[in-house]
C-alpha cells in the first residue's frame, strides 16, 4: 500500500487534517514530534490512539495540521484524524477503536451554546429580578 491518505477530525472550533503515508513511525503535530507536545494531557490523548494501533504505527508516517480551538480540543481533533487515517490504512483497527471509545472515529458534535441577548455574556443566565 503506497498511497497517501488524507483525513480530518473536528472538536468544537478545532480542525485537524492528517496525512498518512508509508514510513518509519514518525508522528508530527504542526511539524513538532508528538513526544514534545505540551501540556502532557494533550500528548496523552494523542498517544492513546497510537498505543491502540500497536505495530501499525511503525509502518507509517503521520503529519497532522491543527488549527483553532484550545489545546484540549486540538488534541481530540488530532486524535480523531489520526485514528481515521489508521483505519483507512488498516481496516482491522476499526473494531479496536470503536470498542475502546467511539470518539476515536466519530467527531464529537457538541459546541458552545451561543450567547443570547440580555444575558451579560452567558448563554442562559439572565439579569435577576427583585420585584421590590
Amino acid at each position: 500500500m503506497s498511497e497517501v491518505i488524507h483525513t480530518s477530525g473536528r472538536r468544537k472550533r478545532a480542525i485537524a487534517r492528517a496525512t498518512l503515508k508509508p514510513g518509519s513511525g514518525d508522528v508530527r503535530i504542526n511539524n513538532v514530534p508528538y513526544q514534545l507536545l505540551q501540556p502532557k494531557l494533550a500528548r496523552m490523548k494523542i498517544e492513546e490512539a497510537l498505543l491502540l494501533a500497536g505495530d501499525v504505527i511503525k509502518k507509517v508516517d503521520i503529519k497532522v495540521n491543527v488549527k483553532g480551538g484550545g489545546f484540549n480540543s486540538q488534541a481530540e481533533a488530532a486524535r480523531t484524524a489520526i485514528s481515521k487515517a489508521l483505519v483507512a490504512f488498516e481496516p482491522k483497527l476499526k473494531e479496536v477503536f470503536l470498542e475502546y471509545d467511539r470518539n476515536f472515529l466519530v467527531n464529537d458534535v457538541r459546541y458552545k451554546e451561543t450567547k443570547k441577548p440580555g444575558t451579560h455574556g452567558r448563554a442562559r443566565a439572565k439579569r435577576q429580578k427583585s420585584y421590590r
